[in-house]
């Protein structure tokens, strides 16, 4: 179920009804959420509802085992054995043929051949990176002692199946959603009318600029090999901003309805294109992940009170395991070591430098956004090969664009919209009012809202559902 689509306008009032009027105390309170969440998920296909389940019973038994354990190494078993389950569910269905694929292509390449295919038609379930990493953190946070387990099914199950953030994110921590889930929640007005400012602001900037971005972005890299550069350029540029108003969409819809619920869900974006550089970039892009890569691998890993070498080492594996995280394709993984060379670069050469002034930060913001730029060009391409095609145009063939230039219309509608909140403070969206007088803020509303229903496009996915 889409949070764009007709058949969520009907489902959210429905259970945002029951869920006020019908719930008595707690419990009824992570029922309701609970059924309405396993209903929004089975919209696409109720086969995959099962997989959600799994990995929610072996998290909820695990979790309470390593609790009880006091034997070390039993302990690391349990844990092992958790993660084992959750990662080979993901394997199997994200990469397995991507991993086949690869290998035999190997193999061909030195002139080994194999006859037998030993790829499967494999349907990818929608929103499983999210929550396996999301139940993942459950038994990891146990087992260091950071979190009690829960001994309610039903809340457990609401933590890791919460319909607002399943599919997308943003990806929360036990810490964070559980203890919320524990209480009853009441109605607070105030949380009403956050909720709907959010959701209004996510849907303008899924429908309104991404789904418009979409139309020209996905006519350009379907035809790039009969197009110039400049063309390509604007290509690269429209994604940069389709897929950020996409995802950062999803997540201001998601955080919107779960407070229309009384839960308050992480911040997961937090205005990325202001940033400085590449680093402060990542502090700001899709923060729910960032911080899970920093929690669950970086600091397990050392972090950064090691050796250089072993810095250089720690960044690259988080950057590459970002890349494939996104996708079973080598696109995502070259993605990835792109943002890490970029990354060290800035970190080991420019933040440590003290004599830092004008010339020096514009060097280091150019090199931040022409990170970025090339980044998000082998992000939208199909292959590497298609990637590399279209900064050849770029470089050697590059002309002005032709009729494309329309489209900055919605950029730049974007761009004042956010310059205004950003210059407010409102970087946390909790309040997300552009003008201090409230009749001024919703002539702004209304504008917006008349905005979204006058976008006549077919209703389309998020791009981060394919992840």
């Amino acid at each position: 179920m889409l949070f764009n689509s007709i058949e969520f306008l009907i489902f959210l009032p429905i259970i945002f009804l029951l869920y006020w009027n019908l719930s008595l105390n707690k419990s009824y309170q992570n029922l309701i959420l609970l059924i309405g969440s396993y209903i929004f998920y089975s919209w696409w296909d109720i086969k995959f509802l099962a997989l959600i389940i799994i990995s929610t019973l072996v998290d909820f038994f695990i979790g309470k085992l390593i609790y009880n354990e006091t034997n070390l190494n039993y302990r690391k078993f349990l844990l092992f054995l958790s993660i084992f389950v959750n990662l080979g569910i993901l394997f199997f269905f994200k990469y397995y043929n991507f991993f086949i694929d690869s290998f035999n292509n190997s193999l061909q390449y030195i002139g080994v051949s194999i006859s037998n295919n030993y790829s499967l038609k494999v349907i990818l379930p929608v929103g499983i990176s999210f929550y396996t990493f999301q139940t993942m953190s459950y038994t990891i946070d146990i087992y260091r002692k950071k979190i009690t387990p829960t001994n309610d099914i039903i809340l457990f199950s609401t933590f890791i199946s919460f319909f607002p953030q399943l599919v997308a994110g943003p990806i929360e921590k036990a810490k964070n959603l559980i203890p919320q889930l524990e209480k009853v929640r009441n109605f607070k007005y105030e949380y009403g009318i956050e909720g709907i400012k959010l959701i209004l602001w996510g849907l303008f900037q899924k429908i309104f600029i991404a789904d418009n971005l979409a139309i020209t972005v996905n006519d350009i890299f379907l035809n790039y090999e009969r197009l110039n550069g400049g063309d390509l350029t604007l290509g690269i540029f429209y994604f940069s901003f389709q897929i950020y108003c996409d995802f950062a969409g999803y997540s201001n819809i998601a955080i919107g309805v779960a407070k229309l619920f009384g839960i308050n869900l992480s911040i997961n974006f937090n205005y990325p294109y202001f940033s400085k550089d590449l680093i402060e970039f990542w502090k700001r892009w899709h923060i729910s992940l960032t911080s899970w890569f920093r929690d669950y691998l970086y600091y397990p890993l050392g972090g950064s009170r090691v050796k250089s070498y072993r810095l250089i080492i720690n960044i690259i594996i988080i950057f590459l395991v970002s890349g494939i995280w996104h996708g079973a394709n080598w696109t995502f993984i070259i993605w990835g070591l792109l943002h890490s060379i970029f990354y060290l670069t800035i970190r080991l050469f420019f933040e440590n430098n003290k004599d830092q002034n004008f010339i020096f930060n514009f060097l280091k913001w150019s090199l931040s956004f022409f990170a970025i730029f090339v980044g998000w060009g082998i992000f939208r391409s199909e292959t590497f090969e298609q990637s590399i095609s279209i900064f050849q145009s770029i470089i050697y063939d590059f002309k002005l664009p032709t009729s494309r230039r329309f489209n900055l219309i919605y950029i730049m509608l974007l761009i004042l919209l956010e310059l205004r909140l950003y210059s407010r403070n409102n970087n946390t969206l909790s309040k997300l009012n552009f003008f201090n007088k409230p009749a001024i803020n919703y002539i702004v509303y209304y504008l917006i809202l008349s905005l979204i229903l006058s976008t006549s496009n077919s209703e389309q996915d998020f791009i981060y559902f394919q992840f």
